[in-house]
C-alpha cells in the first residue's frame, strides 16, 4: 500500500488537473463546443484514473485490516456518501449540500455508539471489582488454613519426638537387659557344677528365666507399638497433607480392635503400657481425637442426614453427644478409681505410690471399661435435652459408635497428668478466637455463637486444641421472643 502511495504522489495527476483547469477555463469562451467537451472528457478520464489508484490503496489498507476490521468504517463513512453522489448523478441534480459528510457520519456514529460502550465499561469494572473482593476473601481463608495446617504440623512432630524418645528408652532397657543376661550366661558357665548340684539355685535361675523372657517379650511389644504409632504420626506430618477417607478409616480400623459392624473400640493396651511417659499416650489420644472431629464425626453426620434435613439440628446433635460422652465418661473414670481403690487398699495400705498403683492398674485395665453402659447414659441424656428431643425426629441409636468412640477417648484421656477435658460452651456466649474457629458459613462480623459444632480440648486452662462454632448476627433476637422450655439434664458434679 505504501508503495501505491507513493508512485500516486510522484505522478503528480493532481496538480496537472488544476493546471489543465485554469486552462480551460481562460479558452473556455473561445473555444467550440467540441473542444469544451474534449477538455471536460479529458479531465473526467484523469479524475477517474486518480480515484481508481485511490480505491486501490482503499482497498490494499481494508486488506490488511484483516477480515472484519474496516467494516464499521466503510459502512459508516463510504456507502453514505457514495449513495448521495450517485443519487444526485444520476438524476442530473448536484450534490445537496445538506447531505452530511463523511465525517458527520463517522461523528454521529460514534456518538450513537459511546452511551452502551460506556456502560459496558461500568459493568465491567464492577464486575472486576466484586472479583478482587472475592479474591481477596480466598487469600485470607488461605492464609488461616496454613496457619492451622502449621499448627497440626507442629504438633504431629511433637508427638512424633516423643514417640522417638520412648523408642530409644525402651532400646536402652532391652540393651542393657541383654547385657545382664549375657553377663549372667557368663557367669552360669564357671559355676555350672554348684547349679546342677542345687535344686533350690536350678528352680530360681528358671524363675529368673522366665521373669527375663517375660520382661524381653513386653518390650518388643511395646517397641512395636511405638514404632507404629511413629510411622503413623511421621506419615501425617510428612505424608499427603489431607488423608483420603478411605485410607483414614482403614488405618483406624487396623489399629483399634473394633466390633463387627463399626470398628469403633477402645484399643486393649500392652501389659507394660503404664511405663509409656505421658507424653506418649497423650499424643496418641490427641491423635484420636484428631480423628474423631475429622472422619467420625463426618460419618455421623451422614447418618443423621438421612433422618434430618436441616444441617444446623445434626450438628447441634452430634455436639451435644460430645459434651455428653465426656460428662459420662468422667463419671464412669472416677467410679472405676474408687473400685480399684477398694481392691488395692490391702496390698498397699499405707504405701507413698498407693496412687500410681492406682493408676498404672487403671492403665493396663483400659479394657475394662464398660463403655457400652456409658453410651446407654449418654443417650439417656440426649433423649431428655430440650434442645434436639423436641420433637424426636430421630433414634439416637445410631450414634452409638461415635459416642463410644469419644467415650473411650474421654475416659482415656483421665488418666493423664494433667486430665484433658473439653470447655464449656453456651449458646449466645461471646465469640473466643483463642478456643474456636468459625465454621465456613458463619458471618464472620458477628460477635455472639449461634451454636458450637466441636467443643475445644483443654488442659487446665490452657486450649490444645481448638473448637468450631457458628456465629451470625440477628438470631438471638427472633429467638429471645418465643420461651424455650426448661432443660431437664442429668446433674453434673
Amino acid at each position: 500500500m505504501a508503495e501505491m502511495l507513493r508512485r500516486l504522489v510522484s505522478n503528480e495527476s493532481l496538480r496537472t488537473l488544476q493546471e489543465k483547469l485554469d486552462c480551460w477555463l481562460k479558452e473556455y469562451n473561445a473555444n467550440t463546443c467540441d473542444q469544451n467537451l474534449n477538455f471536460c472528457l479529458e479531465l473526467i478520464e484523469q479524475v477517474a484514473k486518480v480515484q481508481g489508484q485511490l480505491f486501490g490503496i482503499l482497498t490494499t489498507a481494508a486488506q490488511e485490516g484483516g477480515h472484519n476490521d474496516g467494516v464499521e468504517t466503510i459502512k459508516s463513512r463510504l456507502l453514505p456518501w457514495l449513495e448521495a453522489s450517485f443519487t444526485a448523478a444520476s438524476m442530473g441534480k448536484p450534490v445537496d449540500s445538506r447531505i452530511p459528510s463523511l465525517q458527520d457520519t463517522f461523528d454521529r456514529e460514534r456518538d450513537k455508539d459511546s452511551g452502551p460502550r460506556d456502560r459496558d465499561i461500568e459493568q465491567l469494572d464492577s464486575d472486576l471489582n466484586s472479583t478482587r473482593n472475592q479474591l481477596n476473601k480466598v487469600q485470607d481463608d488461605l492464609a488461616e488454613t496454613e496457619k492451622t495446617l502449621e499448627e497440626t504440623k507442629n504438633r504431629s512432630a511433637i508427638s512424633l519426638l516423643a514417640a522417638e524418645e520412648e523408642i530409644n528408652q525402651l532400646k536402652k532397657q532391652l540393651k542393657s537387659l541383654q547385657a545382664q543376661e549375657q553377663a549372667r550366661h557368663r557367669g552360669s558357665d564357671g559355676r555350672g557344677s554348684e547349679q546342677r548340684g542345687s535344686s533350690k539355685r536350678s528352680s530360681e535361675q528358671r524363675n529368673a528365666d522366665a521373669n527375663y523372657e517375660k520382661q524381653l517379650r513386653n518390650l518388643k511389644d511395646e517397641i512395636a507399638v511405638l514404632s507404629g504409632e511413629k510411622s503413623t504420626l511421621r506419615g501425617r506430618s510428612t505424608g499427603s497433607r489431607s488423608p483420603s477417607p478411605d485410607s483414614r478409616s482403614h488405618s483406624r480400623s487396623r489399629s483399634r480392635s473394633g466390633s463387627p459392624s463399626t470398628g469403633m473400640k477402645v484399643r486393649t493396651p500392652s501389659p507394660n503400657r503404664s511405663k509409656l511417659s505421658s507424653v506418649a499416650r497423650k499424643a496418641a489420644l490427641l491423635s484420636r481425637f484428631s480423628d474423631a472431629y475429622s472422619q467420625a464425626r463426618l460419618d455421623a453426620q451422614c447418618l443423621l442426614r438421612r433422618c434430618i434435613d436441616k444441617a444446623e439440628t445434626v450438628q447441634r446433635i452430634i455436639y451435644i453427644a460430645t459434651v455428653e460422652a465426656f460428662h459420662v465418661a468422667k463419671m464412669a473414670f472416677r467410679h472405676f478409681k474408687i473400685r480399684v481403690r477398694k481392691s488395692l487398699t490391702p496390698s498397699y495400705g499405707g504405701s507413698n505410690d498407693f496412687e500410681n498403683a492406682v493408676l498404672d492398674y487403671i492403665i493396663c485395665h483400659l479394657d475394662t471399661y464398660d463403655v457400652q453402659s456409658s453410651v446407654n447414659d449418654v443417650i439417656r441424656a440426649m433423649n431428655i435435652n430440650p434442645k434436639i428431643s423436641f420433637p424426636p425426629e430421630v433414634d439416637f441409636c445410631l450414634l452409638s459408635d461415635f459416642i463410644r468412640e469419644i467415650c473411650c477417648i474421654a475416659f482415656a484421656m483421665q488418666t493423664l497428668e494433667p486430665p484433658l477435658d473439653i470447655a464449656f460452651g453456651a449458646d449466645g456466649e461471646v465469640f473466643n478466637d483463642y478456643k474456636y474457629r468459625r465454621s465456613y458459613d458463619s458471618d464472620f462480623t458477628a460477635p455472639l455463637v449461634l451454636y458450637h459444632v466441636w467443643p475445644a480440648l483443654m488442659e487446665n486452662d490452657c486450649v490444645i486444641m481448638k473448637g468450631e462454632a457458628v456465629t451470625r448476627r440477628g438470631a438471638f433476637i427472633s429467638r429471645s421472643r418465643s420461651p424455650s422450655p426448661i432443660r431437664c439434664a442429668l446433674p453434673r458434679f
